[in-house]
């Protein structure tokens, strides 16, 4: 008996002195905080609620936060080139770039209506079928029938402004500013015309 308890008793300890070893879990997000930053830092381009008013900067209401995150690392680190944002988070932490991707992560996105009916048919086509004699995919494989993308892995497409989707697959097309080994030979099969249709039919789905 006196073994037996002995063992119980160096059980917990070693239990004790494992659980003291092992690292602290990750502080978790804080939208209230990401709020902040957004009123003094994101407002003005993104809007509060993260749907921006101009069709050149994207909404970020509803998007995924570990893509948010992951794109303000980007930023962060140069991988995204672009002069405005890199200057932006170079003051950023990481729990603060945590904080803005919950924050906007809990916003709801604006709905958006097509400008051009016969350029969002010509894109929903492409968005949902594809192109079997170019060999381009269906944007809905990866990001949805209605846009809505997959958390972690491929971003929300839905409602987001025409002209910047646009402006993102030339992007990926050229490999300047926006470098992706998935994007790149999806976009390079993509003519500016197919650009147009696709970003038309995406500002509409909701």
């Amino acid at each position: 008996m006196k073994r037996s308890a002995l063992a119980v008793l160096l059980g917990f300890a070693a239990s004790f002195a494992f659980a003291s070893e092992a690292p602290a879990p990750a502080a978790k997000a804080d939208p209230a905080k990401g709020k902040a930053i957004v009123e003094q830092v994101c407002a003005a381009c993104h809007g509060v609620d993260g749907n921006s008013a101009a069709s050149a900067n994207p909404s970020l209401a509803g998007q995924h936060p570990e893509y948010l995150y992951a794109q303000l690392n980007a930023f962060k680190k140069g991988e995204r080139k672009n002069p405005i944002m890199m200057g932006q988070v170079a003051a950023l932490s990481d729990a603060d770039m945590k904080n803005l991707a919950a924050y906007f992560g809990e916003q709801k996105p604006k709905e958006r209506a097509s400008t051009n009916k016969a350029l969002m048919e010509a894109g929903k086509k492409i968005y949902r079928g594809g192109n079997r004699e170019t060999g381009l995919p269906a944007c809905m494989a990866c990001h949805g029938p209605n846009g809505a993308g997959i958390p972690v892995q491929y971003p929300r497409l839905g409602a987001q402004h025409a002209a910047y989707i646009e402006k993102s697959l030339k992007d990926y097309k050229a490999g300047g500013e926006r470098v992706n080994p998935i994007m790149k030979p999806i976009a390079s099969k993509l003519s500016e015309s197919d650009m147009k249709a696709v970003a038309e039919y995406i500002a509409g789905l909701r």
